[in-house]
């Protein structure tokens, strides 16, 4: 692992160029389609998918350093183009477990097909444990959806809408049933992509809001029945991980953004009152030690987890509150840091156009995809001290 150079397949040129673009995207509501058609061509849609099926064959570890650079540069590109790799990652994680349920998804990834992560449901904080969507069973065994999903990153390129959806009508109900729909139901007009995306931050990123309207996944396409609520799963544990740590590596890439900045700044800054660079401010020196030590300690922890996803290995009970620890970690810490850098950076990054103020109205979009706070300390708690009692 640590013989892989993220630089090969993201190189800082092209991430210039990336860097150059967000600006734009973010100051005119815009998805970054030409960063897109950069990434198809650097191969990057297929990053986590075997060698042998077209792709970079690379592991969770190695998609973690990528998208903390991607994100350095552009963060609503990275979580954008996240998505898409959760579908992959779920994908790959199977697939090391004996199951090819989704090696549709790798395929199709390896030949330049977008897949959306069509999850988020407003009001729904069973998340991947229940839904408010409609799952009707077809006769053919596919099946149709209809209810209405949020946050749908990648809204106008995706080729693919990974989705789930509660069946209430079979004979075994309730299941909760995952599949994809594919584009061509925008054209039947049985899927409806609101243009609604008109936020603080994450500006890039598109993530409208998705109509489904018996929206139809064929019996190919439809991956797992499973009953409601917590499941062992391989596909709910697989959406899980590396939904939690592809997330933590895009908040962790902009904590990283924020601390070169500061330090940058605080070298260019002059003191009227000493005629000293910033950088020689002990109360300074103190303030960028501070978010050196928050940034220092999420790498690393991204590392080894990402790795123990890759190697199969086994925390048992503790697995879903390690994922839930290090994205609320992540995003709590890159909050933190960006606001330090703020501080240091002075009043010039309260202007719109500077790198570091879109940083700060980026950064928040990371409290509200999950695992949120009260879920995560849910988890922990429960990790530790067992179940609340009836």
């Amino acid at each position: 692992m640590t013989s892989f150079d993220p630089t090969q397949l993201l190189p800082d040129d092209l991430l210039e160029r990336f860097r150059a673009r967000a600006a734009v995207h973010d100051r005119e509501n815009t998805f970054p389609d030409d960063d897109l058609a950069d990434l198809k061509a650097a191969g990057y849609l297929a990053i986590l998918v075997p060698r042998e099926l077209g792709g970079a064959g690379l592991g969770l570890a190695e998609a973690s350093l990528l998208q903390q650079r991607l994100a350095g540069a552009a963060p609503a590109t990275a979580l954008a183009i996240n998505m898409h790799l959760v579908w992959t990652g779920v994908a790959k994680v199977l697939a090391d477990r004996g199951s090819d349920d989704l090696r549709f998804v790798q395929e199709g990834a390896a030949a330049g097909e977008v897949f959306a992560f069509g999850i988020s449901e407003a009001g729904n904080d069973l998340v991947l444990f229940g839904s408010g969507t409609d799952a009707a069973p077809l006769p053919d065994g596919g099946y149709s959806f209809t209810g209405t999903k949020i946050f749908t990153s990648l809204s106008p390129v995706w080729t693919q809408l990974g989705l789930h959806g509660l069946d209430t009508s079979s004979e075994d109900a309730p299941r909760m049933v995952y599949a994809f729909v594919p584009r061509s139901e925008v054209q039947t007009g049985r899927v409806v992509v609101r243009d609604d995306w008109d936020t603080l931050g994450m500006r890039g990123t598109q993530s409208r809001t998705t109509e489904l309207h018996d929206a139809v996944a064929p019996a190919d396409r439809v991956v797992r029945r499973l009953a409601p609520g917590p499941n062992p799963d391989p596909l709910v544990f697989g959406i899980f991980s590396v939904f939690e740590l592809l997330l933590a590596s895009v908040y962790t890439g902009i904590a990283r953004r924020a601390l070169e900045l500061a330090v940058a700044t605080a070298g260019k800054r002059t003191s009227k009152r000493t005629g000293k660079a910033y950088s020689q401010d002990p109360d300074i020196r103190w303030r960028i030690a501070d978010m050196a030590l928050e940034y220092d300690a999420l790498p690393p922890q991204l590392q080894a987890l990402s790795r123990d996803v890759d190697e199969l290995a086994d925390h048992g009970s503790q697995w879903f509150a390690q994922l839930a620890g290090v994205k609320h970690r992540a995003v709590s810490a890159a909050k933190s840091i960006v606001d330090e850098a703020i501080l240091v950076a002075g009043g010039s990054s309260y202007f719109s156009g500077n790198e570091l103020g879109r940083l700060y109205r980026d950064v928040l979009a990371g409290l509200f995809h999950p695992s949120d706070p009260e879920s995560t300390h849910s988890t922990v708690a429960t990790a530790w001290l067992g179940p609340l009692e009836d």
